[in-house]
C-alpha cells in the first residue's frame, strides 16, 4: 500500500489527502453535518462540470480539433513571433473574458500545446500565457468567473455595470500579464524548442513528437530574428470525428454564451455527443482513464476541509485582516488577503468567506478583495479551480512545467497584477 502511495503523483497524493482530511473532520464531529451538507451541495455540480468538460477535452484532443485550430493560429501569425505572442494573448484573455475561466483552462490549453509543436518552441511559454490568461482575464464580466457572479449579485451591478467598474482593473491586469510572459518565457532564450530528448532549457517535457499534433520537420525552424516557419494546413485522420468533436464544442460555447442553461447540463450534453461519436467510430477511445478522478476526489476534500476551517474561526481571522476602511488601505488590504489565502487554500472558497467579511456598504473594497481572489491565484496549482484543470491537461499531454519556476514567477505576477489592478480601481472610483 505504502508503496503504491509512493508511486502516486504528488497531486494525486494532495487529492487523497484532502479528501482523507475532510471526512476525518466529519466523522469526528469538527466539521457539523449540516455545513458539510451545504457544502456537497454546492459542490456537485461543479463536479459534474468538471467531469464531463474534461472527457469532452480528450476526445475532442484526440479528434485533432486543437490541432487544426492551432495550426490556423500559427499562420495567422505569419511567421512572426511577436505577432504571435499577441495572437495568444487575445486569444486567451477574449476566451476567458467573454466564456469562463475554466473554459480557457480546459479547451484552450491543448490548442496552446498543439500550437507549441506547430512553430517548433517549448510548450511552457503557450501553457503560461493560457494558465495565467485564465485567472487575471477574468475580472470584467460576470461570465469570466463565478466570483464576478457573486460580487454582482452583492453590489447590484448589471453585467455592463461590473465591466464599467471593472475594465481599468482589467487592462491593467492583462498588460502585466503581457509584460510578465514575455520577460519570463516569449523572449528569446525562453521560447526555444527543446535541444534535447525528454527536457528543454526551462526543465520542462516537451509536447508530444509523434502522433496528432505533431510538427513535422518541414513545418518548423529554428528561432532566427524573431521568425518561424508557417506550417501547413492540418487535415484531421477521421473527418468525422474531428466534425462530430467540433459542433459539441461549439454547441458548448454556444450555450455558455446565449443558453440560459447550468454548465454541467452544457457540458454533459456535449461531452455526450463526442462519446456517441467515438462508440460509433473508435470504441478502443472510450476508456476509464478519461474520468479525472484526481480532481473528482481533490474539490470536495478541499471543500470539505475548509468548511472545517471556517467553522472554527475563519470568518472572524478575515474579518480582522480585511478590516473596515472602505478606503485605498482597506482595498489594498483586501486584495492582499484575497489572493493570499486563495494561494495557501482556494480562491471560491476563499472570496465566500472574505466576501461574509467585508462590510456590505465597502463596494470597492468588495471588488478589491474579487481582484484578489482572481487575478492573485497564479502561484500554487491549488489556487484555482482553472489552475488545477489546466495541470491536469498539461499533465495529460506530458508537459510538467517546474514547480519551482510555477511558484516564483506566480509570485511575481500576482504582486504586480493585483497591485496594478488595485490602484486602478480606486484612480477609476
Amino acid at each position: 500500500m505504502r508503496a503504491s502511495l509512493l508511486r502516486l503523483h504528488v497531486l494525486d497524493r494532495v487529492a487523497i489527502g484532502l479528501l482523507a482530511t475532510g471526512l476525518v473532520c466529519l466523522v469526528t464531529g469538527l466539521l457539523p453535518a449540516a455545513s458539510a451538507s451545504d457544502a456537497m451541495t454546492r459542490v456537485a455540480p461543479l463536479l459534474a462540470f468538471l467531469g464531463t468538460v474534461i472527457v469532452l477535452a480528450e476526445l475532442t484532443s484526440r479528434a485533432e480539433v486543437f490541432d487544426v485550430v492551432a495550426a490556423r493560429v500559427a499562420r495567422a501569425g505569419r511567421g512572426s513571433y511577436p505577432l504571435l505572442f499577441l495572437l495568444c494573448v487575445a486569444f486567451a484573455s477574449v476566451t476567458t473574458i467573454a466564456l469562463n475561466l475554466d473554459t480557457t483552462a480546459v479547451l484552450l490549453t491543448p490548442v496552446m500545446l498543439a500550437l507549441a509543436s506547430r512553430v517548433g518552441i517549448a510548450p511552457v511559454p503557450l501553457a503560461m500565457t493560457t494558465v495565467w490568461l485564465a485567472n487575471t482575464a477574468s475580472l470584467l464580466l460576470p461570465v469570466s468567473n463565478l466570483t464576478n457572479l457573486l460580487a454582482a449579485d452583492r453590489v447590484a451591478l448589471s453585467p455592463l455595470g461590473l465591466a464599467g467598474r471593472m475594465w481599468a482593473p482589467q487592462l491593467a491586469a492583462v498588460a502585466v500579464t503581457m509584460a510578465c510572459l514575455w520577460l519570463f518565457f516569449w523572449r528569446r532564450g525562453r521560447r526555444e524548442a527543446p535541444r534535447t530528448p525528454g527536457a528543454d532549457r526551462s526543465g520542462a517535457l516537451p509536447a508530444p513528437v509523434s502522433g496528432p499534433g505533431a510538427a513535422r520537420a518541414e513545418d518548423v525552424r529554428a528561432d532566427t530574428a524573431g521568425r518561424y516557419a508557417r506550417p501547413a494546413v492540418h487535415r484531421p485522420a477521421d473527418p468525422v470525428l474531428f466534425r462530430a468533436c467540433a459542433l459539441a464544442c461549439a454547441g458548448l460555447l454556444l450555450a455558455i454564451l446565449v443558453a440560459d442553461v447550468p454548465l454541467w447540463a452544457a457540458s454533459g450534453t456535449a461531452a455526450l455527443v463526442a462519446v456517441a461519436a467515438y462508440a460509433l467510430r473508435d470504441p478502443s477511445a472510450l476508456r476509464p482513464s478519461l474520468v479525472p478522478w484526481r480532481l473528482l476526489v481533490m474539490v470536495p476534500g478541499m471543500f470539505l476541509v475548509v468548511e472545517t476551517v471556517d467553522a472554527h474561526g475563519l470568518h472572524h481571522l478575515l474579518a480582522a485582516a480585511v478590516g473596515h476602511d472602505g478606503g485605498m488601505l482597506g482595498q489594498f488590504r483586501a486584495a492582499a488577503v484575497g489572493g493570499g489565502l486563495s494561494n495557501v487554500l482556494n480562491n471560491l472558497p476563499v472570496y465566500l468567506a472574505g466576501e461574509a467579511a467585508v462590510p456590505l456598504a465597502n463596494h470597492d473594497q468588495l471588488l478589491a478583495l474579487l481582484i484578489g481572489t482572481n487575478a492573485g491565484p497564479v502561484v500554487t496549482p491549488w489556487a484555482s479551480l482553472a489552475t488545477l484543470l489546466w495541470y491536469e491537461r498539461c499533465h495529460a499531454h506530458g508537459v510538467r512545467v517546474p514547480v519551482a519556476r510555477l511558484m516564483g514567477t506566480g509570485a511575481v505576477l500576482a504582486v504586480c497584477a493585483v497591485t496594478a489592478s488595485v490602484a486602478a480601481l480606486a484612480v477609476t472610483r
